[in-house]
């Protein structure tokens, strides 16, 4: 079955970085677009950052210029490299895969950016 696992979320302070994994499995991952999402207590979920198969990104406003979304299709994984963190930041980061017309997503890491 699919599977998507996030790791890496923590506390760190403001301008700090942190690196979000989503390790994948149950799907042939090379063919498929990846993204993360992230959702803060009281908010909407925000699209934060997505990759095409072929490397292809799109992100956020939000995030433009301070993240970095890449692809690992050996290891079936899909890096989030985060800097200059915010306060606003702070959210369950998601990583998620539409495969066939179905949604899916992994159980969410906490990323929480102290001022």
């Amino acid at each position: 079955q699919v599977q998507l696992v996030e790791s890496g979320g923590g506390l760190v302070q403001a301008g700090g970085s942190l690196r979000l994994s989503c390790a994948a499995s149950g799907f042939t991952f090379r063919k498929y677009a990846m993204s993360w999402f992230r959702q803060a207590p009281g908010k909407e979920r925000e699209l934060v950052a997505w990759i095409s198969s072929g490397d292809s990104t799109i992100y956020s406003d939000s995030v433009k210029g301070r993240f970095t979304l890449s692809r690992d299709n050996a290891e079936n994984t899909v890096y989030l490299q985060m800097n200059s963190l915010k306060p606003e930041d702070t959210a369950v980061y998601y990583c998620s895969a539409a495969l066939d017309g179905h949604n899916y997503r992994g159980q969410g890491t906490q990323v929480t950016v102290s001022s």
